[in-house]
């Protein structure tokens, strides 16, 4: 699904369809994506204090303007899941993340 919908949105980079929210979005340029991104982890983070169908909703739209801004400046997903498949079994230690002073 995921993998679709990234194939959608370089497609619709390529190909402007007139009236396309993500179209819209690439006219803009990436300070708009960003800031879409922004905005859509900051309501991920809200929902959370909420409730499941709006964390469910809110992560939609941050994956969706996460794979706008991929396609922006042109990473493949791909070059996500080679990344993510490094990452596998790896143990990841405490001691060497910096401390979160304050939430």
């Amino acid at each position: 699904m995921i993998e679709q919908l990234y194939e959608e949105i370089v497609t619709r980079k390529k190909e402007p369809k007139k009236g396309s929210y993500t179209n819209y979005l690439f006219d803009q340029g990436l300070d708009k994506i960003l800031k879409k991104v922004g905005e859509e982890a900051t309501e991920v983070i809200i929902a959370a204090k909420n409730d499941q169908h709006e964390l469910v909703s809110e992560t939609s739209d941050l994956i969706y303007h996460m794979l706008v801004l991929l396609a922006e400046k042109n990473i493949p997903l791909e070059a996500i899941k080679k990344e993510l498949k490094l990452r596998e079994g790896k143990l990841s230690k405490t001691e060497d993340r910096k401390q979160i002073k304050e939430l």
